[in-house]
């Protein structure tokens, strides 16, 4: 098996990953580094001066991920904001902001940001559309997990197991996309 660095410091993220890149003979190994997430108008461009400040200390293949949950009804708010809103108001403070919208579509969009030294970063986003509830539901997942039902599902990310998650979520999609770019020809 190959070792690939996956730098988060979230645990969900990191098991979503190695369930996914397992099948094509990775390891995916987590450091906690930390980076800043500048404040910026895409998740690609928070990805990108991610890698930046992790390539200063990493001399390896890594790549990091960013994700962000996008709201119709609220403009695509939070968006690349979905943490820091997630840490101030939570998921009772978004369905709060929801109470009154009648539109509870939404998307979730992942970056996956892939870095080698010497070459330039890859970038494989993925996306899935769905809809809030008005209570969370399920005990699983994490973050926003508890109130999106993917599209075509009757069930949240946090009432399925980490396999089904992965199947359909944008997480998931934008993993699949590094995994065929690592998979052997």
């Amino acid at each position: 098996m190959k070792q690939l660095v996956f730098i988060t410091s979230n645990k969900g993220k990191f098991a979503e990953a190695a369930v996914r890149l397992a099948p094509i003979g990775y390891t995916v190994v987590q450091q906690d580094l930390g980076y800043p997430e500048v404040q910026a108008d895409s998740l690609q461009e928070v990805a990108q001066f991610g890698v930046e400040s992790v390539q200063k200390r990493v001399q390896s293949a890594f790549f990091l991920e960013d994700s962000g949950l996008f709201v119709s009804s609220l403009a695509g708010f939070p968006g690349v904001y979905s943490k820091y809103v997630f840490l101030t108001i939570g998921l009772r403070g978004v369905l709060q902001l929801m109470k009154v919208k009648t539109d509870r579509t939404a998307v979730f969009r992942s970056v996956v940001a892939y870095s080698q030294p010497g070459e330039e970063t890859e970038f494989f986003v993925g996306e899935c559309p769905g809809t809030l509830t008005y209570e969370p539901q399920g005990m699983g997942g994490f973050g926003y997990d508890p109130i999106f039902i993917p599209k075509g599902g009757d069930r949240t990310f946090a009432d399925m197991t980490t396999q089904e998650k992965t199947r359909l979520s944008h997480r998931g999609k934008s993993l699949d996309m590094l995994a065929r770019r690592l998979a052997p020809a």
